[in-house]
């Protein structure tokens, strides 16, 4: 298993894709009855009145009809859920604090809709070249794996190091691994000349192989420089949606 691993990295190496990196409101009518139904549903059936309750009910049932003949029991109607639409979404604090759940809800999912495939968030330290192919070839198809060779006293190793566990913490999506040149079993083929070394592979695929990368950047960089760098090669989703607290310094959705 080890010979293979070691024929892989080798292969990588010199492999295909080397670099050398040189309306009410501003509320849509269909949002105010959705939030409306929430509101409804998240009520304490013993604590709210049922005279409230029902004109939750009628609020979020914007097709009820009326006879024709009944012209004032529609006006009165409609009088009644104007002022007491004015009360719910303006007026209490509890209802304030209903729309914030609501806000979060529709955002928790959202983000569940766009977030799909395994979650990493750290840089993961491979310990040989076994390590390395498994990384690799059993990870998630939609996973990108990014794979830093790297070795000790090496000018830029410790830096890019550091930059891969900042954006580890961003771009949770992605597998970020680092595996010191002298633990594949082919360190022969990592000099410090080719140091560091980022592979990137998506679905056992080899993307692209970038040596000596640190020379891309000045003598001293930080994440946002690998950031770019990375982005320029369209190998960086999305960020990922800041994570929903219970505090306040939640984003509005309007």
């Amino acid at each position: 298993m080890e010979e293979n691993a070691n024929t892989s990295l080798e292969e990588d190496f010199e492999g295909q894709a080397t670099h050398t990196g040189k309306e009410t409101n501003g509320w849509p009518k269909g949002v105010i009855n959705d939030w409306r139904k929430f509101k409804l549903e998240s009520e304490d059936g013993e604590s709210l009145p049922l005279s409230k309750k029902e004109m939750l009910r009628q609020m979020s049932s914007p097709h009820r009809s009326f006879s024709r003949d009944d012209k004032d029991t529609r006006e009165r109607f409609c009088r009644k859920m104007s002022m007491q639409e004015y009360e719910l979404i303006h007026a209490a604090q509890e209802d304030e604090s209903c729309l914030q759940q609501y806000r979060k809800r529709c955002m928790q999912d959202m983000h569940q809709r766009l977030s799909f495939g395994p979650k990493f968030g750290f840089l993961c330290e491979l310990q040989n070249g076994e390590q390395f192919l498994e990384a690799v070839e059993k990870e998630h198809k939609t996973t990108t794996v990014i794979v830093h060779i790297y070795e000790d006293g090496v000018k830029g190793c410790e830096a890019l190091n550091s930059s891969l566990t900042c954006l580890a913490a961003e771009y949770p999506t992605v597998k970020f691994c680092k595996i010191k040149a002298s633990s594949t079993g082919a360190g022969d083929r990592f000099s410090s000349e080719v140091l560091p070394s980022l592979l990137v592979y998506k679905a056992g695929e080899l993307l692209s192989n970038f040596i000596s990368v640190s020379e891309q950047f000045n003598e001293e960089f930080f994440a946002v420089d690998v950031e770019a760098f990375l982005n320029e090669y369209g190998l960086l989703p999305e960020r990922e949606l800041p994570a929903l607290g219970n505090g306040t310094d939640e984003p509005d959705v309007e």
